[in-house]
């Protein structure tokens, strides 16, 4: 299979699973508290590959558990928690446009902490794309100063912990399997996540009432397919396209987030899916071969 295809379908899979995933943490919010969500996104990801964590971890480098813990951590945990609080605050919609700064955040920490360059296509494909979620954001209206701008800002603080992940994991993971990564980065995380989850009074619930029980079948889903499944196809896309190309997958989820929106009832019109197109066209040219290389 051509390559080039390969990572545009890894590209619109991921795309489709994570754009979901902001409608699924909605639904688990409906009987459940942020915390609660978040930690249960985690413990069944990392339920779900346990079996293959504990097959795979003695094949990890001792020297890499620590960076694979703080991959997880980065770009799973502390995110869940981040994203769940906000969207007690701010639509599913609007979380998922606000989630497509992360290549801007992949570039930032990029240059500061590893030292990375980036081919001038990629940054004007990320300018592109970044102007049209601005717009995005522009159209729903002006944010609320008073509480909104503070939950808008946990999910700037997620994507900066995603940009140093992918980073983190391109520059420090290219030999391990990306399934042994996923594997044991969610694994490990469930342990802290399973604490807060007893912490904050969950299994003193009646967890057979049907709230309850739709609220945890939406954070299983959400943590099985949104961060088990999609963690170890997203690590093949780090290895396979590069940092950049990878992180702007948050810049097709807006596209999935905002038809979950617009079938649950959230306000999304034409103007969002003009703006949408041109994020969509930022992605297609940061993608685009220098001319030069074409010849």
């Amino acid at each position: 299979m051509n390559k080039g295809f390969l990572n545009w379908f890894i590209f619109i899979a991921l795309s489709i699973i994570w754009g979901s995933s902001f409608i699924l943490m909605k639904e688990g919010l409906k009987s459940l508290s942020a915390y609660q969500v978040a930690s249960l996104r985690i413990v069944f990801s990392g339920l779900v590959l346990l079996p293959t964590a504990i097959k795979t971890f003695r094949l990890i480098p001792r020297d890499k558990v620590m960076v694979i813990f703080l991959s997880g951590l980065l770009g799973s945990l502390l995110p869940a928690y981040l994203f769940c609080i906000a969207e007690e605050g701010i639509d599913s919609a609007l979380a998922g446009t606000l989630n497509s700064l992360t290549p801007i955040f992949v570039i930032i920490t990029g240059a500061l902490l590893f030292q990375t360059k980036t081919s001038a296509n990629k940054v004007m494909g990320i300018v592109v794309s970044f102007s049209g979620s601005i717009l995005l954001l522009l159209s729903k209206g002006p944010i609320k100063a008073d509480q909104n701008l503070l939950f808008v800002g946990y999910v700037v603080l997620a994507t900066a912990f995603y940009g140093i992940n992918v980073n983190m994991v391109h520059k420090h993971l290219q030999n391990i399997g990306s399934l042994r990564i996923a594997a044991v980065a969610l694994t490990l995380n469930a342990i802290p996540a399973l604490v807060v989850l007893a912490g904050t009074g969950y299994f003193n619930k009646p967890l057979a009432d049907p709230g309850i029980l739709y609220s945890t079948g939406a954070s299983a889903v959400l943590g099985i397919m949104g961060t088990a499944v999609a963690s170890i196809i997203f690590y093949m896309l780090v290895k396979r396209a590069g940092a950049v190309f990878a992180s702007m997958v948050t810049y097709g989820i807006p596209v999935v987030a905002n038809i979950w929106g617009l079938i649950y009832g959230e306000e999304v019109g034409w103007k969002q899916f003009i703006c949408l197109t041109i994020i969509l066209s930022g992605v297609y040219i940061a993608n685009r071969k220098p001319a030069e290389k074409t010849q």
